[in-house]
């Protein structure tokens, strides 16, 4: 769509790829320089080399010299990869994705939860990917996915066609095992994995989002 890589991930990867223009390798390094334990923390998490580490903040740097990526710029980013979307809904949706990247809850994306999500993302298991995409649906960040905030995210996302609410209580007779009106982590990642029908469905419906075309 309107990112020439793809939809989000591929915008969002191209942060990676972009040459440094006018701004030289030295002047970023004394502005901004990251941290011996956060370089580290990032090798570890993502097996990448220093030199791979530093070479991707630099470019991270060029795009938000600040070091950090605010949720203006990430709307702007969605814009980009989603033209055809208006900006209200846009601003939904954008507010749901937010929350994936935000690990820490401080209002913006660091060149940490930057580097970690899309690690994840292209080379994270599985169950690692579906725990990030568990964020997208626990809107209130509590760890639990209730049907309320379900119910937001399938009108939100415009995933319910039928406009019943079927789909919303299908998802949880499928995923509730223990029947306590609230999805944890465990039961949303077994469901997915499990390949139940309708879970499975909706899941891959917010997982296309990020999905390279």
């Amino acid at each position: 769509m309107g990112c020439s890589q793809g939809k989000l991930i591929g915008g969002l990867r191209s942060l990676s790829e972009e040459k440094l223009g006018g701004f030289s390798h030295r002047r970023l390094t004394l502005r901004r320089s990251l941290s011996e334990e956060l370089l580290e923390k990032i090798m570890q998490y993502t097996n990448l080399e220093q030199e791979q580490v530093e070479a991707k903040y630099r470019q991270f740097l060029t795009k938000h010299p600040k070091g950090r990526i605010s949720k203006k710029s990430f709307q702007s980013m969605l814009t980009d990869c989603f033209p055809g979307i208006n900006s209200a809904k846009l601003g939904l949706l954008g507010s749901h994705i937010w929350r994936i990247y935000d690990l820490n809850e401080d209002g913006q994306i660091d060149f940490y939860e930057f580097m970690t999500v899309l690690h994840v993302m292209s080379k994270g298991s599985s169950e690692d990917n579906l725990r990030q995409i568990f964020r997208v649906f626990d809107i209130n960040r509590d760890g639990r996915i209730s049907k309320e905030e379900l119910e937001k995210i399938v009108d939100d996302f415009q995933l319910n066609n039928a406009g019943d609410g079927c789909l919303v209580n299908s998802v949880f007779n499928e995923m509730d095992e223990n029947e306590d009106g609230e999805i944890s982590p465990e039961e949303f990642i077994e469901a997915c994995m499990a390949q139940k029908k309708i879970s499975t469905m909706l899941t891959l419906k917010i997982i296309d989002i990020f999905i390279v075309d």
